[in-house]
């Protein structure tokens, strides 16, 4: 897909700072989220096994818990800790083919997981030895697909912020 330039670059432009200037309020303007937080984020794991092996072994994130899905009889629902609260969260479905993951405009791009700077080295180090293809970005994100096919993003950047913006 080729990227917009000329008058198209500048009406996408134009559209982004009209929508900047109708809804982004600043500071204390800004009203207190309704949510409290990021419960788990699901995706459809292809094996069990792997996928714990990868996150929990390879990335270093706990596995919480695992249990039956309510919605899939036989079909486990699993979790790993990734900092402050939050999860990432799987399900698998025996016997029911769910192909190949895949990533299509208007779905899932990428789940985005902050790391402290010393973690993310350590991270990318255990990528690399175990032949995880990665591709880095800005020198603090790396792009990675978990054995699912799932793409993630360990970035070095604090919470709330991205490449020295503050985004929160």
């Amino acid at each position: 897909m080729p990227e917009p330039t000329g008058a198209e670059l500048d009406a996408i432009n134009a559209e982004r700072e009209r929508i900047r200037d109708q809804y982004l309020l600043e500071g204390d303007a800004r009203p207190a989220s309704t949510a409290r937080g990021l419960h788990h984020f699901a995706i459809v794991a292809r094996d069990v096994e792997e996928t714990v092996q990868f996150y929990s072994g390879l990335l270093g994130f706990p596995l919480t818990d695992i249990f039956e899905n309510r919605d899939y009889t036989g079909s486990n629902h699993f979790f790993f800790d990734i900092g402050n609260d939050n999860l990432i969260a799987f399900f698998d479905f025996p016997g029911l083919d769910v192909g190949p993951y895949a990533e299509v405009l208007g779905g899932l791009h990428h789940v985005a997981i902050s790391v402290e700077p010393e973690k993310w080295e350590v991270l990318k180090k255990r990528l690399e030895d175990a032949g995880v293809e990665y591709q880095s970005e800005s020198g603090t994100s790396i792009y990675f697909r978990d054995p699912n096919g799932a793409r993630l993003e360990l970035i070095a950047d604090p919470l709330g912020e991205m490449y020295g913006t503050k985004v929160l």
